[in-house]
């Protein structure tokens, strides 16, 4: 079954009866975001719920409500510190009025967190005017603060003042600085009213540490309150509570997506990578090669690995194909994890299997020589892999067409698969049992760029559609009989 990496993955292995069907895609290249002027509303009292999956760690990036005064002089906001520690602040000229940073960092890109932020400065306890939530749990019971000044009582925060924007994704200046980088789902702003954590969660009967979400349309949510499902592609700011709608900037119908709370899907690693210069956007589904680099080892894995059962993905080059290597790995060791020997990426001494662009020729080790299989492949071709474990047997397909006379439900027979046409095989020695989705680029002096499409969301449109056997996952080529899509809610289903 999948391994994936530890945190809440709320209900992926849990079942629910509230399932979240799409989630927002912000990439921060785009400098994506959400905003809406708002009426006069509760500036002591509301609530702020959502779910966020992080995709880049180390830079500032904004995602609570912020909003300032026509001057910018005075102003709230919350963001992730370079450190990725979460810093929440109300400023009033000459200084901070509420405050809190955590002494947590969050760290993970393979989760989802759920993050509540709850004011009520009537209160005659200081440190129930504000409190955090980091999924169910208080956080000042967790990790606790290294820094805080609760607000003062009946304190107005510089929040739901009549005419000032509202952003969701960056910060209150004019240049939208610190824009957020990630998915977000299940956005909920509350006004008027400060809600626990257990409002818009619950832990699991069955598996009492994982926290999931649940339906919010009962709540109530005041004179600018909003809440955000984006299950309109069309309109990802739409108020399914019937307000007002945000408006979106840089952001499209692809970046809708079904990577959720309820089903979180692969990405690429962001933590797994050689070289600084790689860098990934899109949400982690667009990784680009430097335009120089040394010899061949700039190599991206999944997040998620399998170690038994079928599994399925979807990539393209979209610069420089013919550099391309995509195929999978197991094991990321050695000099795929950082050795200053840069000689080989995750097809050579990563024990990988790689379909190459130039001559569609399967490399696989440093040992064995490259395998006529199939055509070559250029810009913006769709490869298809199907990884069947439970034979220890792999297959591409070029836009559509199985490779080598490939046939993915061919069982045991392995019809055109790599490992029954010459390839090392899958469990050979030296294999920890643990395969990824890898991509790299095989020439030095060239920048290649991949897209991803393991089944929650695409850097591109999809043109046709379709999902696994179990429903999960949006792609452009029919999934084969008895292979799926590469997310949590798959864990222990009938393909491992």
């Amino acid at each position: 079954m999948p391994l994936i990496i530890p945190g809440n993955v709320a209900s992926a292995t849990a079942s629910t009866g509230y399932e979240v069907a799409n989630s927002c895609r912000f990439n921060d290249g785009d400098t994506a975001y959400l905003h809406k002027a708002t009426a006069a509303g509760d500036r002591q009292k509301w609530t702020y719920s959502v779910w966020i999956k992080r995709c880049t760690l180390g830079t500032n990036q904004t995602w609570t409500p912020v909003q300032a005064d026509s001057a910018n002089a005075n102003a709230m906001s919350g963001y992730f510190e370079t450190d990725d520690q979460f810093n929440l602040y109300d400023y009033n000229a000459p200084g901070v009025s509420a405050q809190i940073i955590t002494n947590r960092k969050f760290r993970d890109i393979g989760a989802w967190y759920h993050f509540v932020i709850a004011v009520d400065t009537t209160q005659g306890t200081a440190n129930n005017r504000l409190r955090f939530y980091v999924n169910g749990v208080d956080e000042r019971n967790v990790g606790g603060y290294g820094s805080e000044t609760m607000p003062a009582q009946n304190y107005n925060f510089n929040l739901n003042e009549n005419g000032e924007n509202f952003y969701i994704g960056c910060n209150y200046t004019s240049s939208a600085g610190t824009p957020f980088d990630g998915y977000m789902a299940e956005v909920v702003f509350i006004d008027g009213t400060q809600y626990a954590a257990s409002d818009f969660g619950e832990f699991d009967e069955d598996s009492p540490t994982i926290w999931k979400p649940k339906d919010v349309s009962e709540l109530t949510f005041g004179t600018n309150g909003f809440y955000l499902d984006f299950e309109d592609s069309s309109n990802l700011g739409n108020d399914v509570n019937g307000g007002t709608d945000l408006t979106e900037v840089a952001l499209a119908a692809t970046d809708q997506a079904t990577d959720t709370p309820t089903n979180n899907f692969a990405t690429w690693n962001s933590l797994l990578k050689y070289n600084s210069t790689m860098s990934l956007a899109e949400g982690n589904l667009k990784g680009t090669t430097p335009s120089t680099h040394e010899a061949y080892y700039q190599s991206f894995f999944s997040s998620i690995g399998m170690t038994a059962g079928k599994w399925y993905a979807e990539f393209k080059v979209t610069a420089n194909a013919d550099a391309g290597f995509i195929g999978i790995s197991n094991n990321m060791e050695g000099d795929i994890r950082g050795s200053t020997d840069s000689a080989y990426n995750f097809a050579y001494l990563g024990q990988g299997w790689a379909y190459y662009g130039n001559d569609g020729d399967i490399f696989h080790t440093n040992t064995d020589a490259s395998m006529d299989y199939g055509d070559s492949y250029a810009n913006n071709d769709i490869i298809s892999i199907a990884l069947d474990l439970d034979n220890m047997e792999l297959y591409f397909a070029k836009n559509g067409t199985w490779q080598n006379s490939g046939d993915p439900t061919s069982g045991a027979s392995k019809t055109g698969g790599v490992v029954a046409e010459g390839a090392k095989a899958l469990n050979a020695a030296g294999s920890n049992g643990v395969f990824f989705f890898c991509v790299a680029d095989y020439d030095r002096d060239k920048q290649c760029v991949f897209e991803a499409n393991f089944g929650g969301g695409s850097v591109s449109a999809i043109s046709s559609g379709n999902a696994d056997g179990n429903g999960y996952g949006n792609f452009e080529y029919a999934v084969p009989s008895g292979y799926l899509a590469l997310c949590t809610k798959n864990l222990g289903s009938d393909g491992g």
